[in-house]
């Protein structure tokens, strides 16, 4: 293989730079000629593609965000968009495709494993954590350490007013970031997607804990939550209460910022082994962590099959309440 394109799409992550990185600084000591492809798929089908080297991704490690931007993109999802992306990669004469990214990300991929001869290999981009095969993605860990900060603040707030402040995460289908966020911030209670919320239950022990003395307290709301996000969760709280709630969304402050070393280790490595794999002949596949190691997944497991929440945790919550 003589030339591979490097991509970011759907929703950015802390980390993200840095697989760029190890994805080009790998390919150019294996004499291969690197193209950064700009905003996702969207870029692929407008011909946004240039020529990388070594200064490009100079000093990018620690920078959250893509230098390569990403977008969303609708008119990949039809035949012809995708005939136009095609065409655009064969006239740099890319022969492997690398894409960072999350569920949507892999969708594309597949479709161009379908159709297509390109060589593709996936990278797991997403904060949510939910892609099955891997036991982390990039930016994963970077988004639960700024809510663990975030929260850990709000804290200083909620008890100085003596309030419920209910912290709503980003988690739209897995509750990973609600759940660990909650355990390393020391919530009352965290509401997740994977396990029923029953308000009578966390409100009886609300204000079981006001009657022992404490005069404020954290609830971690997964966005995703079966009953909805933080507001959706006040309300219920002040039909059965006269608790004091506020409540704060973190929003996409989890996105931002600089990478973690965990993420930055993470991305590197998982960079690295993607263009190894392509130079092995490897196609159709996500590059993973398990058990501290590298492994190799088939694109269509990692959104066919559920990942779901360390189930230890969740029996861990009622012991911390």
């Amino acid at each position: 293989m003589n030339s591979l394109g490097v991509f970011t799409s759907g929703g950015d992550s802390p980390g993200m730079n840095a697989a760029i990185r190890a994805v080009v600084r790998s390919g150019l000591r294996n004499n291969m000629k690197i193209f950064g492809i700009r905003h996702g798929y969207e870029g692929m089908i407008d011909g946004d593609i240039f020529e990388m080297n070594g200064c490009d991704v100079a000093n990018i490690i620690s920078r959250g965000g893509t230098i390569l931007r990403t977008a969303r993109s609708k008119r990949f999802m039809t035949k012809q968009g995708r005939e136009k992306a095609y065409e655009n990669l064969n006239k740099y004469g890319i022969e492997g495709i690398i894409g960072i990214g999350g569920d949507g990300t892999f969708h594309g991929l597949k479709d161009m494993i379908n159709e297509t001869s390109f060589k593709t290999i996936g990278l797991p981009g997403t904060i949510d954590n939910d892609l099955f095969g891997t036991e982390a993605t990039i930016g994963y860990d970077t988004a639960c350490n700024t809510a663990m900060e975030a929260i850990d603040k709000i804290k200083d707030t909620a008890s100085s007013h003596e309030r419920i402040f209910l912290v709503e995460v980003m988690g739209r289908h897995a509750g990973f970031i609600g759940l660990e966020t909650g355990i390393a911030t020391g919530a009352e209670d965290v509401l997740i997607p994977e396990t029923p919320t029953d308000f009578k239950a966390l409100v009886k022990v609300l204000e079981k804990r006001i009657r022992e003395g404490k005069k404020s307290a954290i609830v971690v709301v997964a966005e995703g939550d079966e009953m909805g996000g933080a507001f959706d969760a006040e309300r219920e709280i002040k039909k059965l209460s006269n608790l004091k709630t506020r409540v704060t969304i973190l929003g996409h402050i989890q996105r931002g910022g600089s990478p973690t070393m965990r993420d930055r280790v993470l991305a590197t490595r998982l960079g690295y082994h993607a263009v190894e794999a392509l130079l092995e002949g490897k196609s159709g596949v996500m590059v993973g962590i398990c058990k501290g190691s590298v492994v190799f997944i088939p694109i269509e497991d990692t959104f066919n099959k559920k990942k779901i929440v360390e189930q230890d945790e969740i029996k861990m919550m009622p012991f911390l309440l």
